[in-house]
Formats: C-alpha cells, structure tokens, sequence
C-alpha cells in the first residue's frame, strides 16, 4: 500500500471502531453521527483525586525523563549556541521584518475585538478565532526569520497554504471522536444554521496545523530546547514487524472501547489515533516520525509536542475571553482550571502535537518535495 492509501484505512478504522463500541454497549448510534455535533450527550464521573494523582504520575514519568535530559544537558550547550547564534545575527544583520510588525499589530487588535463587549463590536466578536490565528502564524514566522532567516511562509509558501485544508479535515476527525468522550463543547453558537455552523467551523480548524508546524520551526531555533535529544535512549527494535501489529492491535482496541467506557477512557481519543498512524505506516514498511527514536534521536517529536503545547496556551487563553468558545467536561481529574482547560489537560496537546507531526510528515511526502520529508520542514541541526 503507497503513502495515500494508508489514509483511507485510517479514516474508516478512526471513524468505524468507536461507533461499533457504542453498538456493542446497545447504545442508539444516531446521538453520535449527529453533523454539526451540538447535543450534549454525557453526563461525566466526578472528581477523583485518585484518579488525579494517577494521571499526573503517568504524564510525570513519561515527560520527566525528557525534561530531565534536556535540562542536564542545556548547560554543555548553552555557551556555544549563544556564539554561534550571536554570530550568525552579527554578520546577516537580521531584523523583524515589516509584516511581523504588522502581523503582531493585528493581532493584539483581534485580540481586543475578542475581548471586549462593546455594543458595535457584537457582529464581529464571534468572528475573531481565525484572524487571531492568522496573525499568530505571521508573527510567527517573522520571529523565525528574525533568527534563522528561514521560515515556512516564505521559503515553502505552498506547502504551508496547503495545510490549511488539509487542518480543517484533522480537526473535524477530532471533533467526530469528541462526541464519543465529550470532552468539550462550544456555547454562543446556539443560533448557527447547520451549514453556518460548518463554514465557521471548518475556517477555525483550518488554522490548526500551520500554527503548529510554524511553531515548531520556530522552537527549532532554539537548541536549547532540544540538547541532549539527539543522543537520548535508543530504542532498538529487531522485530519490527511484530511490533507494527501490536500496535495496530491495541490501537484499535482503544477506540472500540471509548464507545464502550468513554468515561475511564477519555484519553485515548488523544493516544489511540496517534498509534493507528504509526503502526500503520510499519505495517506497509514506511517511515514513520518515530524511526529516529530507534537511533536515539527524540528531538522532532519532541519540538511538536511542544510546539502543540505552546499553541495550545494560547488557544486557551484567546478562547478564555471570548464569546464564542469552548470549554470542557473532563472525567475524573477536570479540577484547578487554567482558562477553561483543567490543569492536567494541557498534557493532551503533546500528544496531538506528534499526531500534526503525522499528518505535516504524511503531506510532505505525499506533496512529492525534492527535500526528505521532515527534514525539509525543520532543520534541527540548522533550524528551519
């Protein structure tokens, strides 16, 4: 099977297995396959702090390792990476260029349009999510040039362009498999036609993906970020085969069972997709943004997730304010709120980050650049 058709099989098992949980669970189907998704369906557990503490140990010990090596690692770094970034400013005489000025000054007025309530503003404050986002990825890309003298928007504008679409048809996935956890919903939207709901909709996801892969060029300036990453665990894997269907295998497991126990597995919409993609790809012998690990190098997923964990704060917080939103109805650990998010949240953005980084790595290869897929987008080594 080629690069495109891995999708297709994606797309029915995503869309297929959580539907076949909520038939095995003698649930009616039709709630789920409501479009656009506006019935609030669940009514969720309550706070544990059982349950909090076990899923703040589990994120601490996956992301400590991590931090832990890039933070021992930083100060080996940080002297030459200062020269060489000092220097390489010195001799190209970089600056902001204009349309950073102009990207940041638009986007503190769509922040203040977003924020504020005054009667004249009420047509467009319900608007405000994609201009926001659009000065973000221009601002950006600025702050990218301004320390690399690369970014995407100006050195592969096509292949940015085209993860526009390509973001509007990720988010919605997402938005099909909240229905089975609901996690989150959207208020001030009551009045919205169908179709006006999926316009707006489809507009303000398409934004989700080149804000996450810019910043991730962007943090890929930073070396800092990632010492140490390059030479961190390798995880060798002789029977590679084996391992694909494994984890083929529990993927699917896990989106049948959100349709069976949304409740307890909640987090799998964030971890089970992610896995679908991968153990796919290894099944039909392609390379997937995991095969560096294999040799030790952990840097490119790590920048996306927290690349997605940077936009992440900022979608909370621009969302925080305005009038058409979202907020959210977490099982079991949806306490010390920061925004809307619940605390412990957050850590489903670095997982959604490697999942952008499955689709951006999928669409390079399929868009037939002359460049190797990832390394195109984001030279780590030499950033972006």
């Amino acid at each position: 099977m080629g690069r495109a058709g891995v999708i297709p099989v994606v797309m029915a098992l995503l869309l297929g297995l959580p539907l076949l949980g909520v038939w095995l669970a003698g649930k009616p189907l039709w709630p789920y396959l409501e479009f656009p998704p506006r019935t609030i369906l669940a009514v969720h557990a309550p706070f544990s702090w059982m349950a909090f503490l076990a899923v703040g140990l589990s994120i601490g010990l996956t992301v400590g390792p991590i931090l832990y090596q890039v933070l021992t690692s930083h100060s080996r770094f940080r002297h030459a990476t200062r020269a060489t970034h000092d220097s390489a400013l010195g001799t190209q005489h970089r600056h902001v260029p204009w349309w950073g000025w102009a990207g940041i000054a638009w986007t503190i007025t769509w922040w203040l349009l977003a924020w504020t309530r005054f009667a004249w503003m009420t047509s467009i404050q319900e608007h405000t999510f994609t201009p926001l986002w659009l000065g973000y990825v221009v601002t950006v890309n600025a702050w990218t040039v301004f320390r690399t003298g690369r970014c995407l928007l100006l050195n592969r504008p096509r292949f940015l362009l085209a993860l526009f679409p390509l973001s509007a048809g990720f988010w919605w996935l997402f938005e099909y498999l909240n229905r089975f956890v609901q996690n989150w919903y959207y208020v001030g939207i009551d009045e919205l036609s169908p179709l006006s709901y999926v316009l707006r909709g489809t507009v303000s996801f398409s934004t989700v993906l080149p804000a996450v892969a810019c910043t991730a060029g962007l943090l890929a300036s930073f070396p800092c970020l990632t010492a140490g990453l390059d030479r961190f665990w390798a995880i060798p894997v002789r029977h590679t085969g084996a391992l694909a269907w494994s984890g083929l295998a529990v993927s699917c497991a896990g989106l049948l069972c959100i349709g069976l126990w949304p409740d307890s597995l909640f987090a799998l919409v964030w971890i089970a997709p992610l896995l679908l993609a991968v153990s796919l790809q290894a099944v039909y012998g392609e390379s997937t943004i995991l095969s560096p690990i294999m040799q030790g190098d952990w840097r490119l997923p790590w920048l996306y997730g927290l690349a997605a964990l940077v936009c992440g704060i900022w979608w909370e917080l621009w969302n925080w304010g305005s009038l058409a939103k979202w907020q959210y109805t977490v099982p079991f650990v949806h306490r010390f709120q920061v925004f809307e998010m619940p605390l412990l949240g957050y850590a489903g953005y670095l997982p959604f980050g490697l999942e952008c980084l499955v689709v951006i790595h999928w669409w390079s290869q399929h868009s037939g650049s002359a460049e190797s897929a990832i390394s195109a987008l984001h030279r780590v080594d030499s950033p972006v």
